[in-house]
């Protein structure tokens, strides 16, 4: 602990990171100042100041957080109080990590049974096909065909995009007789295009070996929206663009379909 002979008791740091904490200690009621080192050479001056945090503290401990990284100033002085001396000292705590993001849960429900996808009229097939709405492509489809591109998979993507009027069954039952895996991705977007019920509920039921083929994607859509739309689908394992990138969530894809493949 420091005890004041002078005017003000003075705490300096050559460089402070962003975020961390000061912890001022007192032994009694003492103004406290955190400052730069402009505001602090005019503070000793006696010049007009400006304070990053601080005031006038009558419990302590006292924390302060530092607001840029830099070189920062506490000072700790007893103007305009009774007292003549006041006790103290300042504790530096590091800022907290950053927040850590766990790793996507891989759950069993998207292990699938393997798939031998039948060749189209020129004789391909493909690993994964891409069902989506037109507004979708840019902000979804798109990304993430270039990334499952670029894991090593070739991908259909539906370039004539689904239209009022067109049969998402009969898109579906193309996209998975002539590929390994399906995506579907359903938003808001995807929804207004009007689908019939008994269109959706196809999504649901193809599968093989009682183990579904059909990977959806909820793109800025919550569970309500899916029950209110589309009930059966609620329920169903889906990838989500609110908790993954689109890097993430193909380099989850990818993985599910080598352990198919591979098992």
């Amino acid at each position: 602990m420091a005890s004041i002979k002078f005017p003000f008791n003075q705490y300096h740091w050559a460089r402070l990171e962003k975020g961390s904490t000061l912890v001022v200690t007192l032994d009694k009621a003492a103004n406290v100042r955190l400052m730069n080192s402009t505001n602090f050479n005019a503070y000793k001056n006696g010049r007009s100041h400006r304070m990053q945090g601080g005031g006038l503290v009558t419990k302590s401990p006292f924390r302060l957080t530092v607001p840029s990284t830099g070189s920062w100033y506490v000072t700790v002085d007893l103007i305009g109080l009774k007292a003549s001396r006041v006790r103290s000292s300042v504790a530096v705590e590091p800022p907290p990590l950053a927040v850590a993001r766990s790793a996507p849960m891989r759950s069993p429900g998207l292990v699938r049974a393997p798939h031998v996808p039948v060749p189209d009229e020129q004789g391909e097939t493909w690993d994964v096909f891409i069902s989506h709405a037109g507004e979708d492509k840019a902000a979804v489809a798109e990304p993430l065909a270039i990334e499952l591109q670029r894991l090593g998979l070739k991908v259909w993507l539906d370039k004539s995009v689904l239209r009022i009027g067109d049969s998402l069954r009969r898109k579906i039952d193309y996209g998975l007789a002539h590929s390994a895996f399906g995506v579907v991705v359903l938003s808001s977007s995807f929804f207004a295009k009007g689908w019939p019920q008994y269109e959706l509920d196809a999504i649901v039921t193809m599968s093989i070996g009682g183990e579904q083929r059909m990977l959806p994607i909820w793109h800025e859509i919550t569970r309500d929206e899916i029950v209110k739309q589309a009930p059966s689908l609620a329920d169903k394992v889906a990838l989500n663009t609110a908790t993954g990138t689109i890097a993430e969530i193909a380099i989850e894809i990818a993985e599910v379909i080598g352990e198919t493949v591979s098992g």
